[in-house]
C-alpha cells in the first residue's frame, strides 16, 4: 500500500471523516472502469459502484496492509457475483440511464482522463480497438486481465478470488495476452510503422 493511502486511512480511523477523499478520488476512475467492463455496462454499473465504496468504507477497520484498489476490485467482483446470480440483465455503454433521449450513456459518465483533447482523439480510435478486443476475451480471462493490469493484483489474490489453482489463474492471464495480441496484431503493426516514420 502507498504512503499516502496508508496516512488517508490511518486518518479516517482515527475521526477525519473527510480523509478518503483523495483516495476515492485517485480509484474512481479504474474502479468505475473495471466495473462497467466486467458487468458489460449493465444499467446497476452505478449502484454496484457505490455499494462498493459503501463496503470498503464500512470495512475499512479491517483493511490493514495490501493494495488497496485490489481489495476495491475483490469487492466489486463479489457484488457482480451476488447480482449475476439473481440475474440482472446486460445492456450495451452506449445505452442511456433513462428513457430521455438527452440523457446521457453509461460510456458518457466515465471520468476524464486527463489527457489533451489532440492525445484523446489521436488515441480514439485505437482505444476503441483495444477496447472491443477485450470484450472479446472470455469472462474468467477478461477479470484476470483487468485485474492484473488496472490494480497490479498478484495473481496468487486473483486465484483465491476465482477459486482456481494459481497456474490456472496464470493459464487464464496466457491465454488473454494471446488472444489480445492476435486481435490486435494489425494495430500494433500500424502502430510500428508510423513511429519508424518519425
Amino acid at each position: 500500500m502507498s504512503e499516502e493511502d496508508q496516512n488517508a486511512i490511518s486518518a479516517y480511523k482515527n475521526g477525519e471523516a473527510n480523509a478518503l477523499e483523495p483516495i476515492i478520488e485517485k480509484y474512481k476512475r479504474p474502479l468505475f472502469s473495471f466495473i462497467l467492463k466486467m458487468s458489460e455496462g449493465r444499467e446497476d454499473a452505478d449502484e454496484i459502484f457505490q455499494e462498493v465504496w459503501f463496503r470498503a468504507i464500512k470495512n475499512i477497520y479491517r483493511f490493514h496492509t495490501g493494495n488497496f484498489l485490489s481489495w476495491l476490485f475483490r469487492i466489486a467482483h463479489n457484488l457482480m457475483i451476488d447480482r449475476a446470480r439473481r440475474g440482472w440483465r446486460s445492456v450495451s455503454l452506449q445505452q442511456q440511464r433513462s428513457n430521455d433521449p438527452d440523457s446521457p450513456s453509461y460510456e458518457d459518465q466515465l471520468p476524464a482522463s486527463g489527457i489533451t483533447p489532440a492525445e484523446e482523439a489521436a488515441g480514439h480510435d485505437i482505444g476503441l480497438r483495444i477496447e472491443a478486443a477485450i470484450d472479446r476475451l472470455a469472462p474468467e480471462q477478461k477479470e484476470v486481465f483487468l485485474m492484473r493490469t488496472y490494480a497490479d493484483t498478484p495473481f496468487k489474490e486473483i486465484a483465491k478470488l476465482q477459486r482456481c489453482s494459481i497456474n490456472t489463474c496464470l493459464a487464464r492471464m496466457q491465454y488473454a495476452v494471446s488472444k489480445l495480441r492476435s486481435l490486435l496484431e494489425a494495430d500494433y503493426n500500424s502502430i510500428k510503422e508510423s513511429s519508424r516514420e518519425l
